[in-house]
């Protein structure tokens, strides 16, 4: 468990000699507990003391990076077992499967696949992170030709999956600059594994079918110097296994701080039904797999894991907003409608989608609300006349258009009289549809600037 004040401070050499800018050892000690001050500040403290100082202060849960460039991953170092506590900080990575004895025509056609599976939502950036290669083929020649096409057709991180020793090394060392996660040390094979991991400096899966098995690799494993790993249990497809096995590893890492589990997980997600699969997928990532590995590659299975992944790794404490201002749809023009809603992302990026579908140039005032949503924010009253003039004016809109008209969402159509009054009679006011959905219709049959 984290140190206490009073625990650091039986380590600290207790002379109060305040050159660490504190006036006794024991108030240093507090703002250390407090990850306020470093250890560094104290001249006098112990190697002993220092290496003991070091290790509590670690994360429970080791970082793990994979891959390069926009498609970095990087997973572990979390703090919480439930998101209300704080927030999940490093979200799930996504990966594909490809099998390298597929056909020239067929390898090609996945690749093609997954290069789409890349979506904006709420004006985020969602994709697949990760494709896991699987040495189907037991050849290390085509598991590394295989490996090189991949890198050079695709920026993702790779996985390198094979239970041949030689081609794990072969692959690992022809695409160790994409820096690929090698699967998997095991009980056969984790000195040979653990010696290419150290040398190449590449993270190393491990794998076995009970966490006493995985913490005893673990800790022969980083004795012989491997830093980064990723645990593996294998349960058969097993899903009700699979939570308890990610909740068990997850709590031993959190609550008693055991670090031959401290590590991120990885679990795959593989079922007949490719509906079954997602919904294995999704699971994991609630519960609370580093890694998901996944046959599926169509954008309508893909989608609503990313999706679930976004809304799980999102800060509960801090809704998702855009910046408040005027934004253009369609290159509208001085005639063109002007409308508002809140900065709320999800809200904000519904509206627009539907504005834009409805290829009507048009401009969207997105009002400060602290990224909440209409009713949230009129309730709580940070959207009331008030808050719709002052944005109106900030965004300079009277120059912007020359009609005076301006469309509120439908509701807050109660709140319409009363913004008339406060923009001084100036601006008419239209009450909008409820829904976003019916903009369209509205935009096309009911707006007119004169």
């Amino acid at each position: 468990m984290a140190l206490t004040g009073l625990d650091i401070y039986k380590l600290l050499p207790k002379t109060n000699c305040r050159e660490c800018g504190f006036p006794t050892c024991l108030a240093f000690a507090m703002q250390l507990a407090q990850k306020k001050v470093e250890l560094t500040k104290c001249p006098y403290v112990s190697e002993a003391a220092k290496a003991q100082l070091d290790a509590a202060s670690a994360p429970p849960i080791k970082l793990v990076t994979l891959g390069e460039g926009s498609f970095k991953v990087q997973i572990g170092e979390e703090q919480v077992l439930f998101r209300h506590d704080d927030k999940f900080y490093h979200e799930t990575a996504i990966a594909v499967r490809i099998n390298d004895d597929l056909d020239d025509s067929s390898f090609n056609a996945r690749i093609e696949k997954i290069k789409k599976l890349l979506f904006q939502r709420i004006g985020f950036e969602i994709k697949v992170n990760l494709v896991a290669l699987f040495n189907k083929s037991n050849d290390a020649g085509k598991f590394t030709s295989r490996a090189k096409e991949l890198i050079s057709k695709l920026p993702h991180g790779l996985i390198l999956m094979s239970n041949n020793p030689a081609a794990l090394k072969s692959a690992a060392e022809a695409v160790k600059t994409r820096r690929p996660l090698i699967f998997a040390a095991d009980t056969s094979n984790f000195e040979t594994l653990g010696k290419l991991s150290k040398d190449l400096n590449l993270p190393l899966a491990v794998k076995g079918k009970s966490l006493d098995e995985l913490s005893n690799l673990t800790s022969k494993l980083k004795e012989m110097g491997v830093d980064e790993m990723i645990l593996s249990l294998e349960t058969d497809g097993n899903l009700l296994k699979e939570i308890e096995a990610q909740t068990l590893i997850r709590r031993a890492a959190l609550k008693k701080s055991f670090r031959p589990l401290g590590y991120p997980t990885l679990s795959f997600a593989f079922a007949p039904d490719p509906y079954a699969e997602a919904a294995n997928a999704v699971t994991s990532i609630c519960k609370y797999a580093g890694i998901v590995v996944t046959d599926l590659v169509e954008p309508h299975h893909i989608l609503p894991l990313l999706v679930a992944r976004q809304n799980i790794y999102s800060n509960p404490q801090k809704p998702i907003a855009v910046e408040p201002k005027l934004y253009p749809i369609r290159e509208p023009n001085e005639n063109s409608p002007l409308m508002f809603t809140t900065n709320f992302s999800l809200t904000y990026f519904t509206v627009e989608g539907e504005v834009d579908a409805s290829r009507v140039p048009s401009w969207i005032l997105a009002v400060d609300t602290e990224g909440l949503s209409v009713l949230t924010a009129y309730s709580g009253d940070k959207l009331n006349e008030k808050v719709v003039a002052a944005a109106m004016k900030k965004a300079d809109v009277e120059n912007k258009v020359k009609h005076r008209k301006i469309i509120i969402p439908g509701l807050v159509a109660v709140m319409s009289g009363a913004l008339e009054e406060e923009l001084g009679g100036k601006w008419k006011v239209i009450v909008g549809p409820k829904e976003a959905a019916y903009l369209p219709k509205f935009l096309k049959e009911t707006w007119r600037p004169d």
